[in-house]
Parts: C-alpha cells; sequence; structure tokens
C-alpha cells in the first residue's frame, strides 16, 4: 500500500468546525494502456478544492437519509467495511449510515456526471477527515466503483470545466510535472490504485478502511513536498 500521511487520531481541538459528511466516487474503467480514472477540473472560484482535479463527490444532504431500499445484506457488508469510521461508532445505525452515505455517492455521480450507478457497483474504499487546522471540513467516505459497460459519464457541473478518463498513471505524471494539482486524499488514493493492473484486481483486493486524519500543518506541509518533487 502506498504510504500515506501520519495520521492524528488524538486531535482534540474543540474550536475546529465539525467535519461535515461527504461521499466520493472513483470511477475506474480499463483501458489498453491501464487504468482510468473519470476525474473533474474544478473550476478556480470554487472556496473548496479549487483548480483542483477531483473524482465526482459531495456533501451528504438531509434528503440522503430517506427513500431508499437496499439489500440489507449490501448495507451490513458496507457498514462492516466502514466499521472504525465516525459513521461506523454507533453500531445500531451503521447500517443506516451506510446507506445514506452510500445514497449520496450515487446521488453526487448522477449529478455530477450524469451517470446512474447501481449500489452493488460501489466498494466502500476510504475515509479521509479534513485536518482540525483547515476552515473547511470533511468526513469524505469514498467509493471505487466500475459502471456497467456502455454507461459512460458526461460532464455537467458547473463546478468544473472539464470532466474526462484519465490514465491514472497520468494523472500523477501531470501532477508531478506541475500541470495540474490534487488534493492529499486525491493523490495518495491515486498512487495506491496504479499498483493494480485492472478494475477486477482493484475490486478483488483485500482492502481494510483505516480512516485517515491527518496532522495539523499537512496541506501546507503536503504542497510544500510537492513543489520539492518538481
Amino acid at each position: 500500500m502506498t504510504d500515506l500521511p501520519k495520521q492524528d487520531h488524538a486531535a482534540s481541538d474543540t474550536t475546529a468546525p465539525e467535519p461535515r459528511l461527504a461521499a466520493s466516487v472513483i470511477l475506474l474503467r480499463d483501458a489498453p494502456g491501464g487504468l482510468e480514472a473519470f476525474v473533474q477540473h474544478r473550476v478556480s472560484t470554487m472556496d473548496f478544492a479549487a483548480g483542483m482535479v477531483v473524482f465526482p463527490g459531495g456533501r451528504v444532504d438531509a434528503a440522503d437519509k430517506s427513500g431508499w431500499d437496499y439489500p440489507a445484506e449490501l448495507l451490513q457488508h458496507h457498514a462492516a467495511q466502514w466499521r472504525q469510521s465516525s459513521i461506523g461508532a454507533n453500531t445500531a445505525q451503521a447500517t443506516t449510515s451506510a446507506g445514506t452515505v452510500l445514497t449520496a455517492a450515487i446521488r453526487e455521480v448522477h449529478e455530477e456526471a450524469g451517470l446512474s450507478i447501481h449500489a452493488p457497483d460501489l466498494r466502500p474504499w476510504a475515509n479521509w477527515i479534513t485536518p482540525t487546522d483547515m476552515p473547511k471540513r470533511f468526513d469524505t467516505y469514498f467509493y471505487v466503483a466500475k459502471p456497467v459497460p456502455g454507461a459512460e459519464p458526461q460532464h455537467q457541473t458547473t463546478e468544473a470545466w472539464k470532466s474526462l478518463w484519465m490514465p491514472v498513471d497520468g494523472i500523477l505524471a501531470a501532477e508531478a510535472a506541475g500541470t495540474l494539482k490534487l488534493m492529499p486524499p486525491t493523490y495518495y488514493l491515486l498512487k495506491e490504485i496504479a499498483e493494480f493492473g485492472s478494475v477486477e484486481e482493484v475490486w478483488s483486493a483485500e482492502h481494510a478502511v483505516v480512516p485517515v486524519l491527518a496532522p495539523v500543518g499537512s496541506m501546507a506541509a503536503f504542497l510544500k513536498e510537492r513543489e520539492n518533487r518538481r
């Protein structure tokens, strides 16, 4: 597994804003040159992750808490995957919370990429919490997803100026060259996924979800380290 930033689960800054639940989806497909991911180049005027390349996703809304009817086995499996995260802390509500976050992920992909994706085609993959020194914080649940053949995502969100499939290795190479920018979770998750040769390898991999709360100052350190790589 790719080395992740030092985690700071003991952070206790009571003045830090409470992180909002969010969901993000890493859409993957096989291509002749290797794995490709569907990414969005955010416009520079956004108040969060401006100018960054991100996966489709966004905040969990109140409407995501109801109106869904997933198989009990699926929710139990997802709840088990998220058991170390904040939504898994309350075991009595774990399956309901798993359904809520899953609904947000499906909704965001539809809203931002015009793609209807089925719940069984999403796999819990990672949980990242914004460091406590950031003004906007999210407790983000990342899924990997494999769209059914022929189901193509589109560019349709106003939060990005471009959305497209890109080779995973190509995204990382462009980041290293300074021609695009990634948030730390996007960078580390793509580094991790780049180790796999196909969507099926990702899908069948043994992969525990361990929440990542990076320490105070990690964003500045990441940006400085990125400049030093170039």
